[in-house]
This record gives C-alpha cells, structure tokens and sequence, in this order.
C-alpha cells in the first residue's frame, strides 16, 4: 500500500490523509485504506462519490457494512421495502414507515447482513464517504473488477456487473447508475 507504513503482528497500520491505494474512474474514486492483509475483521475505504452516482439498491447474505458521510450529500437506504420495485429504489417505504433519507455529513448508516441498502449523489458536487465492508477481502476484490468494468465509456454493462456481484454475494435490486 503506497505511502502506508509496514505493518506487522507487534505494529499498528498507519495510512496517512491522502494515502491508500488509489482506483479511479469516471464512476467512482476509491482509496482503499485498510485491506484483508492489515485486518481479519474489515475492510476499509475512502469512496468519493460523483454526482449522479447511483450504486443501485442490492442486498448481502454475509456481509456487514458501514458507511459514515464525511462530505457532501448522499440519499441512503438501509431497510427491507414493503414492495420492492425493480427500477428505482428512491421511493421504497418500510413496514415500519422509513423511508430514504438525505445523509449529510457526520450520519452513519449501519447494515446487517440480509438488509437491502443503496445510495446515490442526486447532488451536482462530489460526497465523500468513510465506508467499511467486514468481512474482508470480498469487497476489495469487487471494487478491483467493478472498477474495471466502470472504467470503459458509455453506459455501464449491467450483464457484466450482474455477474460480478453474484459471485461476491451482492444481490443486485436496482441497477447500478452514473452520469
């Protein structure tokens, strides 16, 4: 990991501001911060949202996940919708009465294995997320093979990005968006 210091069974990982490896393209930017190889327990990440980003509401049978806004705005899902629509994800209600809320920075979104989840920058500037997958290296390596296949021009292929998250237990409910 570029610009970390070593990390050993008798140190602690440091990774200072600006630091991490860096994957970049039109769709998204994501530095990933801690990896499978500094933790047993998660998997960490800067994500730089775009405007326009929509990662599509998608469910995990194992995974556990946690998103903490650091800058800008994002709309937030984290709940099972009484009527799940297959389009748009912006406008599901739980039984309970939540609904998709505006997240803007210093809000946590924490989501249990089996809970649909989603977010979009609906915004016309960049947010910033803190976001950890646990456990890991599932979601370093999908963010390797998504970021690959965001990285072409024109629209996303969604035949491709379905494969992908199946095989990193990402049930697709909505599909993946970005300008």
């Amino acid at each position: 990991m570029s610009g970390a210091a070593a990390f050993t069974a008798t140190e602690g990982l440091l990774v200072p501001p600006g630091q991490g490896r860096i994957m970049q393209t039109p769709a998204q930017h994501v530095t990933f911060k801690v990896t499978g190889a500094h933790s047993r327990v998660a998997s960490t990440f800067e994500v730089v949202v775009p405007p326009g980003f929509d990662v599509g509401a998608h469910v995990h049978t194992r995974s556990e996940e946690l998103f903490y806004v650091l800058e800008g705005e994002l709309d937030v899902l984290a709940f099972e919708p009484r009527i799940r629509t297959h389009d748009h994800w912006q406008g599901w209600e739980s039984a309970s009465g939540n609904r998709v809320v505006r997240a803007t920075p210093g809000t946590v979104i924490v989501v249990p294995p089996g809970c649909p989840h989603a977010f979009a920058n609906p915004t016309d500037t960049p947010a910033k997320m803190f976001f950890q997958a646990s456990p890991p290296p599932d979601h370093e390596r999908y963010f390797e093979e998504l970021l690959e296949i965001l990285d072409g021009s024109g629209p996303p292929d969604h035949a491709a990005i379905q494969e992908l998250r199946a095989r990193y237990d990402i049930e697709q409910l909505t599909p993946l968006r970005h300008r």
